[in-house]
This record gives C-alpha cells, sequence and structure tokens, in this order.
C-alpha cells in the first residue's frame, strides 16, 4: 500500500507466473472475485504456477482482450466502502487472454495442456442451456446442433469436449471444471449440460468417460460488482493516478465458498478466505434465494417506482418492506441450516450491502435476462412454500412487477432486455385481460399457476403495480 494507505501496488512479477488455470467468461464479476483471490495468494508468493489465461468466447469479448494486452494484463480493482473508504489494487493474476472465435485453436491447446489443471466458468446463468423445471440440456437448441460436427465449436460445453477429447488422446488426466455462476447445484449443472453435449457430439463411450474422471466441484461466489462506466475511469485517474480503460469496482465485501474436489491439485484459497467444504449446497441456497432473489425485488419493483440505482431503491420504504417481507417470511422458510452462519445477521447485513450508495449499481443490471434469473433464485422459494401449503404473496409480488413492467415495455415500442425476450413476449400477450395466464409457462413457474392463493396474490399486485 501507498503513503496515501489507499492504494496497493503490484507486489509481484507477472512474468513469473505460469498458468494453471484456463476461464471462461472474463467478465466484471470474475476479475473483481476470482482473480482477484488468486492476487491475494500471488502477494504472498504462492500459487505462481496457477496465473489464469482469460477466454473470451463473444465476438465483443475481443474489445477486452486488446484492452488487457495494452495494459501487460494487469487492471484497477477498486473497493468502495459505505463509510466512503477507497481501496485500489492492481492485479496481475490473469496473464494471457485468449479470443476464441478468432483464435480457437489456441483455447484448444490450452485445454489439452497439462498446465492446467482447473477450468472455471462465468458464463452467466442463461449460459447452461437447461431447463429450469427438468434440469436437462437442450439438445436442440440451434447452437448446440451446430457445434456437433463443428471443427471448430463456438459454444463452451463444444469448446471443452473437443479440449477434453484431445487430452484424452494424447494422455493427460482431466482438469477440474468449476462453474462460478448462480445456479443450484452448479457443479452438478455444469456436469450434466457437458456429457449431455458429449453425448450427442462424440457418442456414448466418451461422454462416460468424462462422467466418470472429470470432476465438477459445486461453488458458491458473492461479490456485489456493477458494470464500469466513466465515472469509474474517471475516479481510479482522478484518486489513485492510473489510467485504466477497465477498471472494475467493488463492495468490500467477499465470499468463496467451494467443493474441495480437484484431483490435479487448486491453490491453496483457503488461506486467502475461501471456505473449502464438502457440501455447498446450504451456502449456495442461502445466497441465490437471500441475495439473488432480493436483488430482484428491489430490481423490479424499484424500476417501477422510478429509480435507478440499488441504493436509491433501498432508502424507499416500500421497497425495502418488500424485500425484508420477501427474506424474513418467505426466502428463510425455505432454507436449510447453514453451517456457521447466522442467517438473521446475514439478511442485516444483506441490507446494509445493498444500501451502500458507492457502489452504485443500477437495477437495470439486475434485471438483465429476468427469465434466467427468477426461475432460479424466487421461483424455487414460492414453490416450496406452494408445496407446504403456506403463501408466497412477495414472491408473487415480484413476478407481477416483472411482468407490468415487461408489458409497459413492449407498450412503449422497447425491446426487451432478456436472452429469451421472444417467449417473455408471447407469455404476455394476454396479460393485460388476464394477468394470471403469464404463470402459464411452467418452463418459468412450474406449477405455481395451479395454486389458487398463489394465483390471487399475482393477480392484486399486477393490478396494483399497473395502475402505479
Amino acid at each position: 500500500m501507498n503513503d496515501s494507505g489507499g492504494m496497493y501496488a503490484p507486489a509481484y512479477g507477472r512474468r513469473a507466473v505460469t498458468a494453471g488455470i484456463l476461464h471462461f467468461g472474463v467478465g466484471n464479476f470474475h476479475r473483481s472475485h476470482q482473480a482477484a483471490y488468486l492476487d491475494r495468494l500471488l502477494r504472498k508468493g504462492e500459487a505462481v504456477d496457477w496465473g489464469i489465461i482469460g477466454v473470451g468466447l463473444f465476438p465483443q469479448d475481443a474489445r477486452l482482450g486488446e484492452i488487457l494486452r495494452a495494459q501487460d494484463f494487469s487492471y484497477t480493482l477498486v473497493e468502495l466502502g459505505a463509510d466512503g473508504h477507497q481501496v485500489a489494487t492492481r492485479i496481475s493474476a490473469i496473464i494471457d487472454f485468449l479470443h476464441a472465435p478468432s483464435e480457437p485453436e489456441r483455447v484448444r491447446e490450452y485445454l489439452a495442456d497439462p498446465r492446467i489443471r482447473v477450468v472455471s466458468l462465468t458464463i452467466t446463468e442463461g449460459g447452461y442451456n437447461t431447463s429450469d423445471v427438468t434440469g436437462e440440456f437442450d439438445t436442440a437448441n440451434v447452437d448446440i446442433v451446430a457445434d456437433v460436427n463443428a471443427p471448430y465449436p463456438r459454444t463452451v460445453f463444444g469448446i471443452l469436449a473437443a479440449g477434453l477429447y484431445l487430452r484424452r488422446a494424447r494422455g493427460i488426466p482431466p482438469f477440474a471444471v468449476v462453474s462460478c455462476d448462480n445456479i443450484p447445484g452448479n457443479g452438478g449443472v455444469t456436469r450434466r449440460a457437458l456429457v449431455a453435449f458429449a453425448r450427442l457430439a462424440y457418442g456414448v463411450e466418451f461422454a462416460d468417460w468424462i462422467n466418470r474422471t472429470v470432476s465438477f466441484p459445486d461453488s458458491m461466489v458473492d461479490r456485489i460488482t456493477p458494470a464500469t462506466t466513466d465515472a469509474e475511469r474517471a475516479l481510479v485517474r482522478d484518486v489513485f493516478g492510473i489510467d485504466d480503460a477497465w477498471p472494475v469496482v467493488c463492495e468490500p465485501f467477499t465470499q468463496w465458498v467451494i467443493e474441495d474436489d480437484f484431483p490435479l491439485g487448486r491453490p491453496a484459497w483457503e488461506g486467502v478466505g475461501g471456505q473449502l467444504v464438502d457440501d455447498v449446497g446450504p451456502y449456495e441456497l442461502m445466497k441465490l434465494r437471500l441475495l439473488n432473489g432480493s436483488h430482484q425485488a428491489m430490481a423490479h419493483v424499484g424500476l417501477l417506482r422510478g429509480h435507478r440505482y440499488v441504493h436509491e431503491a433501498m432508502a424507499d420504504a416500500e421497497v425495502v418492506g418488500l424485500v425484508r417481507r420477501y427474506m424474513a417470511d418467505e426466502a428463510l422458510d425455505s432454507l436449510p441450516l447453514v453451517p456457521g452462519i447466522d442467517l438473521g445477521q446475514y439478511m442485516s447485513q444483506l441490507v446494509e450491502r445493498f444500501a451502500n450508495p458507492h457502489i452504485r449499481d443500477t437495477l437495470d443490471r439486475l434485471a438483465t435476462d429476468t427469465s434466467d434469473r427468477l426461475p432460479k433464485f424466487l421461483v424455487p422459494v414460492a414453490a416450496e412454500l406452494s408445496r407446504a401449503g403456506k403463501p408466497a404473496p412477495a414472491a408473487a409480488g415480484v413476478l407481477a412487477a416483472w411482468a407490468v413492467r415487461a408489458a409497459r415495455e413492449l407498450r412503449a415500442g422497447n425491446s426487451l432486455n432478456d436472452r429469451q425476450a421472444e417467449r417473455l413476449g408471447a407469455a404476455l400477450r394476454t396479460v393485460d385481460a388476464d394477468p394470471v395466464s403469464f404463470l402459464a409457462n411452467r418452463e418459468w413457474f412450474g406449477d405455481l399457476i395451479d395454486d389458487a392463493r398463489f394465483a390471487a396474490d399475482f393477480q392484486r399486485a399486477y393490478r396494483v403495480y399497473e395502475r402505479s
């Protein structure tokens, strides 16, 4: 740290760090979380053979690769405390960046490189191509079908399968695959997706080999990390004197709970705050249903009430009341005991974290791709309570707020910022005359439409928000 107490300068030589992890999806969250944990180890003189090779999956990812390369693969991470305290760290844990669309052979060769012992993913909730109801991989997806006979697949599961196929042919033991996305049982989801693709593209024998020999540890990740804007670039330049084209800001809080199943080894994450456990499940449900579910609640209701930022919504008594009711009266009732966690204290801490005025996280970011998020974060809470014969009016209200907001966007002639925009538009066609028809999409909502009390709560909330 420099004399101002606000900046951690580089403390290790990046060129002494060699590859050990290949990471798909080098967005802001990866750079505030997994890369930051590795940076802490590198500053202790450890994990020098666990450097991260980043992989961009989409054409637009080439821009990030250009920026990182121009900055010698270093970037600035700034923690913004609720009290205004700012701490910046220059991070050099990412040692290279590959652009899969334009460098498919390099990506495949790295996957077959014996130095790569862990492959990690932050590809968003919608990137796993699985049903929220059945959990099955969608083998009819046009991108998946195109990848089956492609010399260079373009989807992450096609790319991973091709890399593992080459790796096995060379007699190299398989790497562990770690999902760091907000999905219940993310290790199992990743396993089913990759095995299903391998069965399609390579046959049963290779798919069975993956299922037998590749490790897919579960993980739970947490750190609120907004998108980067010119305001963050100006902050890094004006306060810390660094011209960084793509810095990252985040909250001070961070948590990483990981199932300890890495046959070829792993960095000693437990030495820098990681929690290595046998069962991630309770921690995962806690975070998804309390934090991510609450994010959805405040996003849709907050946007309807004219707010732009999370901290603004959390200064609105109606939004805070809904979030607290959802957490305490509904989500909490669906959770198991979580080892070492006081759930009451955890919920209070969440409210404080959400209210941090310096993060400036946008509600629009939280509301993006809602059709991928609500079925994983909040719908399972309502479904469990419904099966137990219990009400879930707060959850019903959140779904209603989503429907009202999306319907307004369509009426205004705007496009929907949702991966499943076409399906969402179809679900909204009859919603004005019959709000409950929105719940008929069982792929998103399961059997909630069959619960008369939940349907009535949804309709009541829809009419209230419609008039607001």
